[in-house]
């Protein structure tokens, strides 16, 4: 390390006396002068493009981009490409092109570079986003509503956080179709990309600075487009699409976004999956971000216009009869209120299917019965309708899915255990006792019971979180139990995510990595030997697939979480090699481990057991190099300690992920409530982690938790090493008289 900052200030010292010589005498060159917002249209316009997303039916979305390169480099924002979409470029003489490659995407920044088979285009000069001052005057280019290249003239409003970013704020309109397109000076130069409307008034907006979008030139993360197609994209194996609309998937949820080519809207999904014969149920957790429109199931349909549904339409919950392509064919079997239904919250729809009658459930409730039967047999699947944007999760058919009631004498033993927790936080309420008597009394009484149910329902809120984060650490500790080579890793991996977010569902994501495999699993270049079928895997993940290192929020706990990881394709050194290791393991490449290296986590590999130890630095889109080249950039002295450069147990890297988002949650300053639950799952791992376990006593008092806290001082005095300093000893057990005060 030190031999590099060497380098680099010599540098710099010569850089410096060449330039100083080179100027010496001559003026200092003047800025480029102002011009003309006529003059820049007609220059910058062969610089500027349309991006259309095409779908199954046509156009899905428009947006714009300005060339950055000769050779066809595109800047625009990522949610004008959008996620698993044909991409079409109009260039300003009306000719088009199809998109070859997405370069590099940033969820974090929006933005995204797309490269087209051109040359001899014309680049637009980036400028620098870090010296554009409040006032300077500024041009915005775009194509709003699909009307190609047009121009408006403003000035630099501010600079604002948005959301934790720097966004530059613009006088100027920013319709639908502006997005991607450039805000220049009146240089000509790029100050940023056109991102936001603002809410509050028509004639102002906000751009992505451009020094954000330089990172993404430095660091791509290509993805040929016949690998873009499939990212969001719903497996045809298990599900099929008709009518229209955008259906996507990410951590086993499916979204559909925009009006179906039906009428009102309407669009469906269909599984794949058998239903059975006779009498069956089929059911979905949904969520609508509009409670105007309207989304659900749909059953007994032929994969076309006739179809059962039942689905959310403006609060209420309906069932109809679909019997052809406008709402003169369609019977509406019943439309009713139910207070079980919680508007814009996940609710789960089931409907049981009889010869004779429909049942019809929400929450569990039953709302709906039908004696209808002009429909039978058929597939199952979601519908919606209108321009709602819904979300769906759990889909299943089976012949019986109601949720199965408890034993009663388990129910009875649980609620005795919920009772008694509750019951120990606040005092019996006597008070509601002639409230009729005296309404002015009644009403106080009412508020101070509100108060406490809402204290009680924040306390099992809490219960629930904890009795879910026990489960997790209870798989997690029989996965570790394992002998090493049976350990599941990514599993272990999704399992440490999940502590945080019961939502994700696992198996997808197990899933997505037995697909990983199977694209490898024929190729020629693994069975090779180890360093053909390292080469393989890095181009395959780096790429292929654009996996790279997290540019942006590094300390983000996203980057810690292996399913966003996945979703995302970005994450920290650590999360990629876990991946990187279990895709070699699952293909039987041999000789592929994690490497612990101070600072940052790598794969090694050797080429046979006497081979030489080399490096895959997977941060930087999987860069080959040696130990030596590591050392020299990860350490003072180009040495690393004993035992760096050792294969890791996959319970170290477990319990290296979770000091990592230890790490997160302390550098965001959150609460010490909220950065408990990883020391408790770290020391269910590893109990004699003596540092963790002070850590929490401190933590636990501070808290106000004093039995815990005693816990574990208690274990530092008993585990207390025999030749430890006395006055450590000491400090200890005054520590442990305190909490027994």
């Amino acid at each position: 390390m030190k031999r590099t900052l060497f380098f680099l200030a010599v540098f710099s010292l010569c850089f410096t006396v060449d330039a100083t010589a080179a100027t010496k005498g001559a003026a200092k060159p003047k800025s480029p002068p102002a011009r003309t917002a006529t003059d820049l249209a007609a220059s910058i316009r062969p610089s500027l493009v349309k991006i259309t997303q095409l779908g199954r039916e046509g156009t899905d979305g428009i947006g714009s981009g300005f060339i950055i390169s000769e050779d066809g480099l595109i800047a625009t924002n990522l949610h004008v490409i959008g996620e698993a979409r044909r991409l079409q470029v109009e260039m300003h003489d009306g000719k088009t092109h199809d998109v070859t490659v997405v370069q590099a995407s940033d969820s974090h920044h929006d933005l995204a570079l797309i490269k087209i088979d051109a040359k001899g285009l014309k680049p637009l000069p980036l400028g620098d986003s870090s010296k554009a001052r409040q006032g300077d005057p500024i041009v915005a280019m775009g194509a709003p509503e699909g009307l190609g290249f047009s121009i408006v003239q403003g000035v630099l409003s501010a600079t604002r956080d948005i959301d934790g970013l720097e966004m530059l704020q613009v006088a100027v309109p920013i319709e639908k179709g502006n997005s991607g397109g450039p805000l220049l000076d009146m240089q000509g130069n790029v100050l940023g990309l056109l991102t936001l409307k603002s809410l509050k008034t028509e004639n102002l907006g906000f751009a992505m600075p451009v020094n954000d979008l330089k990172t993404l030139i430095e660091k791509p993360n290509p993805v040929p487009m016949s690998r873009w197609l499939t990212i969001g994209a719903l497996n045809p194996k298990q599900w099929q699409t008709f009518l229209g609309a955008q259906w996507t998937q990410h951590a086993g949820v499916i979204r559909s976004e925009f009006p179906g080519a039906g009428f009102g809207g309407r669009a469906l999904c269909l599984s794949t999956q058998k239903v059975p014969e006779g009498t069956f149920e089929t059911s979905v957790t949904v969520r609508l971000d509009d409670e105007s429109g309207a989304a659900g199931l749909t059953f007994c349909s032929d994969g076309a216009e006739k179809h059962y549904g039942f689905y959310a339409s403006g609060g209420k919950l309906r069932l109809t009869r679909f019997n052809g392509p406008d709402v003169y064919s369609w019977t509406i079997l019943a439309d009713v209120p139910s207070d079980a239904y919680k508007a814009g919250e996940w609710n789960t729809l089931r409907v049981r299917v009889e010869p004779e009658r429909l049942v019809c459930f929400v929450n569990g409730k039953q709302v709906i019965e039908s004696d209808d039967t002009g429909l039978r047999s058929g597939s199952a699947g979601l519908c919606k309708f209108r321009t709602t944007v819904a979300d769906f999760r759990n889909f299943r058919v089976g012949t019986d899915l109601a949720e199965k009631p408890l034993q009663p004498e388990v129910a009875s033993q649980l609620r005795s255990k919920v009772e008694e927790y509750i019951a120990a936080a606040a005092t019996a309420d006597k008070t509601l006792e002639g409230l009729l008597e005296n309404p002015a009394a009644a009403r106080r009484v009412l508020v101070e019971q509100r108060r406490r149910l809402e204290e009680e329902a924040a306390k099992l809120r809490e219960l629930e979180h904890e009795l879910h984060r026990r489960a997790m650490t209870k798989e997690i500790l029989a996965e570790l139990a394992k002998p090493e080579p049976e350990i599941n890793l990514l599993r272990c991996a999704l399992l440490l995510a999940r502590h945080d977010n019961p939502e994700i569902d696992i198996s997808t994501y197990l899933n997505s990595f037995k697909a990983m495999v199977l694209d490898l699993k024929d190729d020629p270049e693994i069975t090779k030997g180890t360093i053909p079928a390292v080469k393989r895997l890095s181009r395959y993940l780096f790429e292929e697939n654009g996996f790279h290192g997290s540019r942006g929020d590094y300390g983000s706990r996203s980057n810690s979480y292996l399913n966003e990881v996945l979703d995302d394709r970005e994450g920290l050194p650590i999360t990629l090699s876990v991946l990187y290791v279990e895709l070699a393991s699952a293909l039987g490449v041999q000789g592929v481990f994690g490497v612990p290296l101070p600072g940052k986590f790598m794969v090694g590999y050797r080429d046979g057991p006497e081979g030489e130890l080399q490096l895959v630095d997977v941060f930087e889109h999987g860069k080959l190099i040696t130990v030596e080249q590591a050392a020299m950039d990860l350490t003072e002295d180009g040495h690393f300690p004993e035992g760096a450069l050792s294969p890791t147990t996959k319970q170290a890297i477990l319990l290296r992920m979770l000091r990592n988002l230890m790490s997160s949650v302390f550098d965001d300053s959150r609460s010490l409530r909220e950065s408990l639950p990883y020391l408790n799952l770290l020391l269910a791992i590893d109990p004699q982690s003596a540092a963790e376990r002070l850590t929490r006593a401190q933590m636990r008092q501070r808290l106000g938790e004093k039995a815990g806290a005693r816990e574990d001082v208690t274990w530092l005095i008993d585990n207390f090493p025999n030749d430890g300093p006395p006055e450590l000893m000491q400090q200890l057990d005054r520590w442990l008289q305190s909490l027994r005060e």
